[in-house]
């Protein structure tokens, strides 16, 4: 069985966004513009009679990387499977399409617009204005304020009323790092998984302490309603970073808050190592997202800050195991993002910031030294 190619996927997954839209604007021009590059969902700009439209289509529910790599089977296979996920009532976009819903509703969240979900494909307006990340690379200095804005007015639109209701309905639990770290590194199929990334000598010892670490010391705790997915780029702000951030791409599940601030972490941290800032803005970043961590901490009881802190870094490292590990595993064919391609090059500074930031997991480092340890690789892992 040969897997199918970037090529034949993608060309699928532009056919059938291209139908899902002429069937639901029946007699409007629709001309596809370009393909974003991606290792997760396939994403086209479309332009409706005049209208730009983001197309987004989840290929059988799996990353394309997963896709690429044979886990649906060949192209006749994904073919038959994709047709039957496409109308399948529990896709990934259509509970997508009902978590944007949420978002703007209960959670009175500013959110991108939804025109429309039809057809296994989600369409949303494009939304003007810098990502966080953006802000933090143009206004260093602002760093720790941006992050404690947006973490806060996630959690304030997440713990109102009928939005756990909502949620529960259909979560996202393909887009939360514990639960993408337990897929991706189970078993045998884990092992040979690790081995083609071509670090698999570093990145075997890296799960297995972080798996033994997590699985001993659980974080205790109420588990609310977290993002799930919530990314320096999720967060646009049209004002400029002077009024509310609107949200992107949700992932909602119920989970322990400290995992919104350990993506965030783990994605500035790998945005700095893959297309590095200004090198006068580097220091003031990482020092704003300390400053941002520590103070988050020192607002919990005494009792839970050094169990917060201690997951805070074991979720950030299992992050960014995930998706160094799925770079470097695309094919050779798929296109990648800037930052995807930044990080690939750079893998070795990545799987050293693993390696050295994991290696007192199993001697029962306390979160305010793991933190540390965590921010000097990360140092390290920028300026290498």
């Amino acid at each position: 069985m040969m897997p199918p190619t970037a090529h034949d996927v993608l060309a699928m997954a532009g056919e059938q966004v291209l139908t899902a839209a002429r069937l639901r604007w029946p007699g409007a021009e629709v001309v596809p513009g370009p393909v974003m590059p991606s290792v997760t969902s396939y994403v086209q700009l479309l332009d409706v009679d005049g209208r730009l439209l983001y197309a987004k289509v989840s290929v059988c529910g799996v990353s394309l990387v997963s896709v690429l790599r044979g886990a649906c089977g060949d192209l006749a296979t994904v073919r038959a499977r994709q047709a039957a996920y496409l109308v399948s009532p529990g896709s990934l976009m259509a509970r997508e399409a009902a978590q944007l819903r949420t978002l703007a509703g209960p959670a009175a969240l500013a959110t991108v617009p939804l025109p429309e979900y039809s057809r296994g494909v989600l369409f949303t307006e494009p939304v003007p204005g810098p990502t966080l990340a953006d802000l933090m690379a143009a206004e260093p200095g602002r760093t720790g304020e941006l992050l404690a804005l947006v973490v806060r007015d996630v959690a304030e639109g997440l713990a109102r009323d009928g939005v756990t209701a909502a949620v529960d309905r259909g979560q996202i639990r393909e887009r939360g790092i514990a639960d993408t770290f337990a897929r991706k590194f189970n078993g045998i199929s884990g092992l040979l998984y690790l081995r083609e990334t071509g670090y698999g000598d570093v990145l075997d010892g890296v799960v297995i302490r972080l798996r033994k670490a997590r699985r001993t010391r659980p974080l205790p705790g109420v588990r609310g309603i977290v993002y799930g997915d919530l990314k320096p780029e999720h967060a646009v702000f049209p004002d400029g970073g002077a009024g509310r951030p609107v949200y992107l791409d949700p992932g909602l599940m119920r989970g322990h808050a400290v995992a919104d601030t350990a993506k965030l972490t783990s994605r500035t941290v790998l945005g700095l190592i893959g297309l590095p800032a200004a090198p006068d803005a580097v220091p003031m970043i990482l020092a704003g997202l300390d400053s941002f961590v520590r103070a988050t901490a020192r607002r919990l009881p005494a009792a839970e800050r050094e169990a917060w802190l201690r997951e805070l870094v074991l979720l950030a490292l299992m992050d960014t195991t995930n998706i160094l590990t799925t770079y470097l595993t695309a094919p050779a064919d798929l296109p990648l993002s800037a930052h995807a391609a930044g990080v690939r090059t750079r893998a070795r500074q990545v799987t050293a910031l693993l390696d050295h930031a994991t290696a007192p997991l199993l001697a029962d480092a306390d979160g305010p030294a793991l933190w540390r340890l965590y921010l000097t690789c990360a140092r390290k892992a920028v300026s290498a």
